[in-house]
C-alpha cells in the first residue's frame, strides 16, 4: 500500500487571515502539518499551495510544496491540479490532510489510506470517533456520521443522528443502551485519483447545499466513502485565533 499526501494551502481565510503562516513556536502552521504527516507511511508528502509564500515558507524546513492556480472554486478542485502537476496517475490514493490540523496523528493518516486501499468498492475513505458529550452530539458545528455494517457512510449530518425515537435530552449511549454511538465526524480523507478528477465535475447535490457538506455530494451520486472509527479524537484544528492559543499551549505542553 503506498499513497501521497497532499496538503491544500490557502492563504486567505476570513477568520484568520494568513492562517498557513500562523506560528506555532518558531514553524508555520502548514509546515507543522506538513511534519506530522510526514511521519506517516506515505511515499510523499506535498503542501498544495496557491501562494508563493506559502511555497517560500515552506523551502527552510525541506517541505515539498506546489503552486495552483488561485482561482478554484473548492479545495478538491486544488487537489485535483496538483495530482497533474505531480504526475499521479487514477489508481494512486491521495490523502488530503487540511492545512490548518497541525495536531493530526500519523497513525490515523495510515489508517484511512490503509482502509481505502483494501475497499475496491469504495472511491473515498474518512475517519470518525464515538461522541461522548451531549453538548458535542447536538452542536450543528460538529459533522455526525451514521455507517451501515461494514463500515460504510450512510448519511453525513449537522444534525443529532441517529437519535432515539423517544429522545428526551438523556445521552443514551452512556446508558448501557444496544443503539449505535453517535459518531463524529473527522475531515481527514482518502481519495482515489481517479475519481478525484471527476468530483469536481459532478453537480452540487441538494442535500450538499442544505447541510453544507461536500462529502454529501459523492453520496449523492452513487459513491461510496469507507470510514475507520478509532477511540481517540485527534487534536483540535485551527478555524480561529482562539483556536490558534488553544493549539499554541498544547504544543508547548507538548514539548
Amino acid at each position: 500500500m503506498s499513497f501521497t499526501v497532499l496538503i491544500p494551502a490557502r492563504l486567505a481565510s476570513t477568520r484568520l487571515p494568513n492562517k498557513p503562516l500562523a506560528d506555532l513556536h518558531g514553524t508555520p502552521m502548514v509546515v507543522r502539518v506538513a511534519q506530522q504527516a510526514l511521519k506517516s507511511h506515505a511515499l510523499r508528502t506535498v503542501v498544495v499551495a496557491d501562494s508563493t509564500a506559502i511555497v517560500a515558507a515552506c523551502a527552510p524546513f525541506g517541505i515539498e510544496a506546489v503552486l495552483t492556480r488561485t482561482d478554484h472554486l473548492s479545495g478538491s478542485d486544488r487537489l485535483a491540479q496538483a495530482c497533474d502537476l505531480l504526475g499521479l496517475v487514477d489508481d494512486d490514493i491521495v490523502v488530503n490532510v487540511q492545512g490548518d490540523e497541525p495536531l493530526m496523528q500519523p497513525a490515523l493518516i495510515d489508517a484511512v489510506a490503509s482502509l481505502l486501499a483494501e475497499r475496491a468498492d469504495c472511491a473515498m475513505s474518512t475517519a470518525a470517533h464515538p461522541i461522548g458529550e451531549l453538548t458535542e452530539f447536538l452542536n450543528p458545528n460538529v459533522v455526525k456520521v451514521v455507517l451501515d455494517a461494514r463500515q460504510t457512510a450512510l448519511y453525513f449530518s449537522r444534525a443529532p443522528i441517529p437519535v432515539a425515537r423517544d429522545f428526551s435530552g438523556v445521552a443514551w449511549w452512556q446508558a448501557g443502551s444496544a443503539l449505535p454511538r453517535p459518531l463524529r465526524h473527522v475531515g481527514l480523507y482518502a481519495y482515489r485519483v481517479g475519481f478525484l478528477r471527476q468530483f469536481p465535475r459532478l453537480p452540487q447535490a441538494p442535500l450538499e447545499q442544505l447541510e453544507s457538506l461536500e462529502q454529501l455530494r459523492a453520496l449523492w451520486h452513487g459513491h461510496r466513502i469507507a470510514v475507520h472509527v478509532t477511540d481517540q479524537a485527534p487534536g483540535p484544528g485551527v478555524d480561529t485565533a482562539e483556536d490558534l492559543e488553544r493549539v499554541r499551549r498544547l504544543l508547548e505542553a507538548q514539548d
